[in-house]
């Protein structure tokens, strides 16, 4: 981890930034990529203030705190870091799962709906599609736009539900109801 050291009010002391930097080392276990630590250690009068702010792997975090002794200020400012560190990491990771187990979902779905099951009757799913009037050459345009398999619209000529496909050699069809 990339670290920079900086004082103010305060003389700069090999004991504080080796602390700072070995602590900064256990940060490395929740952070794939290189990641780079600012830390500003400040004195005001009677008040020690750490400031750390971390950023890489794909976030940014910041927090500070005051104390009597600058080592507890720098320990309870680690502390929050980690939390905010392991919030951002589980927030990542609950995300990821989230959409594996949708994906999963989908896959077991269309495997029902492909087959009958055991006791003989077909699972069918049901999805509810809004069509607008529109000429069969725009709704030709829309679906290369959208680049969907097929597409439900009213005909504008003929006030009637068509259904636009493409076909596997990459030509389009036309199904048009019959009176």
């Amino acid at each position: 981890m990339h670290t920079s050291i900086t004082f103010k009010n305060l003389d700069p002391s090999d004991a504080l930034k080796s602390y700072v930097s070995e602590k900064l080392n256990r940060f490395d276990r929740y952070l794939d990529s290189m990641a780079e630590a600012a830390v500003v250690l400040t004195v005001e009068k009677f008040r020690h203030s750490a400031e750390i702010t971390l950023t890489g792997d794909k976030l940014s975090v910041n927090a500070k705190e005051e104390n009597q002794d600058m080592y507890s200020a720098i320990d309870r400012v680690l502390d929050k870091v980690e939390k905010q560190v392991k919030k951002l990491k589980e927030k990542k990771r609950n995300k990821r799962t989230h959409k594996a187990r949708n994906q999963r979902r989908q896959e077991e779905r269309s495997r029902e709906s492909a087959g009958p099951r055991a006791d003989g009757v077909r699972h069918i799913s049901i999805e509810t599609i809004e069509y607008k009037p529109m000429d069969v050459d725009e709704a030709i345009l829309q679906m290369d736009l959208v680049e969907d398999e097929f597409m439900v619209f009213t005909n504008s000529r003929t006030d009637r539900v068509n259904v636009l496909y493409r076909k596997k050699d990459g030509s389009m069809g036309l199904i048009e109801p019959a009176a």
